[in-house]
Order: structure tokens, then sequence, then C-alpha cells
């Protein structure tokens, strides 16, 4: 997979996401100590780290699934720390998830449908009687989902096929449209590539780069991953976890060279072992 080098166009205050010295605890077990993460509008900011490193902890708190303890999450300026997930999906934050989490009953067009739901502004009534209002709203939702979204994953010859009979990657592609279907500001893409196989990684990655590069979607990324040559091949920047702390927060050249992120994925045995 051919490098990609991004020039930075996005003034310093451009923040999208903040985390402010963000703590979680579960009893005495500390998950999070302190973390604190600017996300600039229109990156792909990757979060790495062992495993037990507490990434999916730090996914968790943005998305309102957890709650910290201490320190506050900002998003577009405002502090969402105290909001649940739905509250959040509104203001524009997806994700999608390192297992999987699609409706195997249902097919590929209305489970990424479901994404469309913060959307929909037509009650019980209007929605009974599809008429008018809700009749062109309806209409506007699908031509979104089947014009972009299908299109945009490659899965028209799926869209009326039952989700639970389609293979692992294909699945994958239809939890990523329904998150797309929020039509999301930022999105959380959780081990993204896990589970896939050559092919379909690089699908994945062509993906995740046309969400974000594309003037049609424009999509600022986090994304937990553990494949770190893709890491550093889409990535602007890269946050290093390790047992709940910050090792580092650079660009993928300087997390690649940084001794204690060799550390933490080697251990301090190995890293001695190939200066020799």
């Amino acid at each position: 997979m051919q490098a990609l080098a991004k020039s930075d166009q996005h003034g310093k205050d451009d923040i999208l996401l903040e985390l402010d010295d963000v703590y979680m605890f579960f009893g005495r077990v500390g998950a999070l100590a302190g973390i604190s993460l600017k996300v600039k509008r229109g990156h792909i900011h990757s979060i790495i780290g062992p495993n037990g490193a507490g990434k999916t902890v730090m996914m968790n708190c943005i998305n309102g699934l957890y709650h910290p303890q201490k320190g506050n999450i900002y998003f577009k300026g405002e502090d969402i720390g105290k909001l649940k997930p739905y509250r959040r999906a509104k203001l524009g934050i997806a994700r999608t998830f390192q297992k999987v989490e699609v409706f195997g009953g249902m097919t590929v067009l209305d489970n990424i449908r479901l994404g469309r739901h913060v959307h929909l502004k037509s009650g019980i009534v209007g929605g009974a009687l599809y008429v008018g209002k809700t009749a062109r709203e309806e209409i506007e939702h699908r031509e979104f989902i089947e014009q972009e979204i299908i299109d945009l994953l490659e899965i028209e010859y799926i869209r009326d096929k039952p989700v639970g009979m389609l293979p692992y990657g294909l699945q994958k592609r239809v939890e990523l449209g329904r998150a797309l279907a929020l039509r999301p500001e930022l999105l959380i893409l959780d081990e993204p590539l896990a589970g896939l196989n050559l092919e379909e990684v690089e699908d994945m990655a062509r993906f995740i780069l046309d969400v974000n590069e594309e003037k049609r979607w424009k999509v600022t990324c986090i994304l937990v991953e553990h494949d770190m040559g893709v890491v550093m091949d889409l990535s602007d920047r890269v946050f290093v976890l390790n047992f709940g702390n910050k090792i580092i927060d650079g660009t993928p050249e300087e997390v690649q060279s940084n001794p204690e992120v060799i550390k933490a994925y080697l251990g301090e045995e190995d890293m001695y072992a190939t200066r020799r």
C-alpha cells in the first residue's frame, strides 16, 4: 500500500474533539490515567497500543458508553462528558465496533437505514399515513443511502440480502455503511481490519481514505488498529497508549522512531537485541 503524505491545512484552533486530563477507573484498576488528546478536523488520528492498553476504554468514553471519573471531553467546543450515546450520535459522532454488531436477519439496506434514525423528523402519525413531508423525507434518506453509501462501499449486488448470510468482510462493510448513514463529522473505527484477508484490508483502507478525503464526505476519523502498516500509511497523527498512559502523540515518523513505543510493542529485551 502506497504511503500517503498529507499537508496540514488546518489552523491550530480547528479542533473537532478534545480530551482533557481524562481518568477512568474500574474499582482500583486505572484504565486511563490523565489522557489528553486533540483531534483536528479532517485528520485521521490513530490510537495504538498493546492489548489492554486502554484503547477501547478511551473510545467508550468518547462515544458515551463510559463516563470518566475525572476530566472533560469536548466535541465542537461543547462539553459532552455527561451526554448519553444517542445524544452524542445526534451531534455527529458515529462508531463501528471491533466485533461486528449487525442485525443478521435484516437486509443490507435495512441495516444501513437504521443509521439514519437520528435524522428522522416525522412523528408516529406522519409515519403511519406516509404522505406529504413524511414521504419526501423517506425518499431523501433512501436516495442518500442508495446513491452515496451503497455506491461508495460497492455493495449494490448484496443490498437485498440478509446480512447474517454474508461473509465477515462484507458484514464489516455493512456496519461501516450504517455508521456513515448517520452522516457523522467524527467516525470512530474500532479495529475495522480485524479478521479481514489481504484484499479486504486493502478495500477497507481505501474506503476509509475515501470517507476522509472526498469532498462529499470529509469525515474526521479516529482509527484504533493493530495493523501498523495501515496505521502508518493512513494516519496524520498517531496516539500511543500503554497501560492507560500516553507514550506519545505525534506523526507516524515520530512514533515509529520513539524508543518507548518500540519497548511497549517489542519488550525491553527485544528492543536491545535489535540494536546489537
